[in-house]
């Protein structure tokens, strides 16, 4: 006979399974610990301990109630099929109404690389599924009762300031590359030091640059770069810092601390990172007719289809064909400045004469029509009729910030300068 204490075998088992499942929420607890980020402050000391723990068999639940969420990028040749496969889509439904529905035309055109999120059940059924149709627009595909309706709705972005520092090595965008600087944001830094830099002679190895910008996300996601916010250059030891200040309603422009325009009336060179093949010369031995001859422009050699921007605001007063300048485009600037793009492959649509163009528009595309041995654009810059070096020519200023708005801009400006103080002065003490 067992004394009077002892437990039958029937009862420790209730007690196990009791204690067992009265510890379920406290394990749920211990989880949640133990995949937190690990930390600086945590013991490198601290072990963590996985043991298989036997639980019971859990009861059946009534119903889905519970759902999933699932990422895939679009790949190059995708189908429908095999996007909803990796998804883990099991609804010949949902994928009956992707493949053919007008409404989700969209999905079956998205470009490789673009994202989709599928929500489904766990029977694999499609609940929901979304994506981005631009950098704008989401579009939501969602069950209701046995049918699915497609909705076209504003993308949900933020924008994040971001900043990059970087060293010229070879060239520009190179190092924009390097460090990670959107192509859109790159762009944007030429085009606000144009006018002081020549990115095609002026660059010396060593040449260093800090650029604030925003940067639009979607999801966690970076979908759209913004406007450069503020930027610092460092050329051959020379200075050059710009913010952007918002003038009127509707526009505003980049300006030096002490609010003087960054934007010349023209900009330096009418294409971005090619290379000068050939300079302004009072006598030049033609590649072509193999005589000496002036050379009134600069000739930058660049891809066939590369395209040339107007370097000014300015009325069109010719465009079409013209002997050795081959396809060419004239700008009148102001009443007493002309510039010519010679050698065009083609026009920019919509180019005639008598049109007014802004500064920085395209015009056309780098060719090798009329006298040339090559792919390349002939630029000109004429002053009251007579050639300049587009190279060398003193550039009138832009228009400084008004008067009335020094105040204003200082205060919106403050920071933003005071950040690029910073910086600069982060990478002074790291050289130290």
């Amino acid at each position: 006979m067992l004394p009077q204490n002892t437990l039958s075998h029937a009862h420790k088992m209730k007690l196990r399974w009791f204690v067992t499942l009265s510890s379920l929420p406290l394990l749920g607890v211990v989880t949640a610990f133990g995949i937190m980020p690990q930390t600086d402050a945590i013991s490198r000391e601290q072990v963590s301990v996985v043991e298989d723990i036997a639980l019971p068999a859990s009861s059946t639940v009534v119903g889905n109630a519970t759902t999933f969420w699932r990422n895939e990028r679009i790949q190059r040749g995708d189908t429908v099929a095999e996007l909803l496969q990796r998804l883990n889509v099991d609804d010949p439904a949902a994928s009956n109404y992707l493949r053919r529905s007008s409404a989700t035309e969209g999905l079956r055109r998205l470009p490789a690389g673009r994202e989709v999120q599928a929500e489904t059940d766990a029977d694999g059924a499609l609940v929901a599924l979304r994506y981005l149709s631009d950098s704008t627009s989401q579009v939501v595909v969602e069950k209701r009762g046995d049918s699915f309706q497609t909705r076209t709705l504003p993308a949900v972005t933020e924008k994040r300031v971001q900043i990059r520092t970087g060293e010229i090595k070879t060239n520009l965008f190179a190092a924009t590359d390097e460090i990670g600087l959107p192509d859109p944001a790159a762009n944007q830094l030429s085009d606000i030091f144009g006018g002081d830099i020549d990115f095609h002679r002026d660059l010396r190895k060593g040449d260093k640059f800090t650029v604030i910008y925003e940067m639009n996300y979607n999801n966690g996601k970076p979908v759209r770069t913004g406007r450069i916010l503020s930027a610092e250059f460092v050329n051959h030891g020379r200075v050059f810092r710009a913010a952007y200040f918002q003038t009127t309603e509707f526009s505003g422009d980049y300006y030096s601390p002490e609010g003087k325009s960054m934007h010349k009336a023209f900009l330096r060179s009418p294409i971005e990172f090619s290379r000068v093949s050939s300079g302004f010369s009072k006598s030049r031995l033609h590649p072509v007719l193999n005589k000496w001859r002036a050379h009134k422009g600069v000739d930058y050699a660049a891809p066939i289809g590369t395209k040339v921007k107007v370097t000014s605001d300015g009325v069109v007063i010719f465009v079409g064909a013209q002997g050795g300048y081959g396809n060419v485009v004239k700008v009148n600037h102001q009443g007493n400045f002309t510039t010519v793009y010679g050698h065009l492959s083609r026009f920019a649509g919509g180019i005639k004469k008598g049109q007014r163009l802004g500064q920085g528009q395209i015009v056309g595309y780098v060719g090798m029509t009329g006298l040339t041995s090559g792919p390349h654009l002939h630029y000109e810059f004429q002053q009251n009729g007579i050639h300049r070096d587009p190279l060398k020519v003193a550039l009138p200023d832009g228009k400084p910030i008004k008067e009335s708005q020094m105040t204003a801009f200082a205060e919106k400006t403050r920071d933003l300068f005071a950040q690029l103080d910073t910086f600069r002065n982060t990478r002074i003490a790291k050289l130290d």
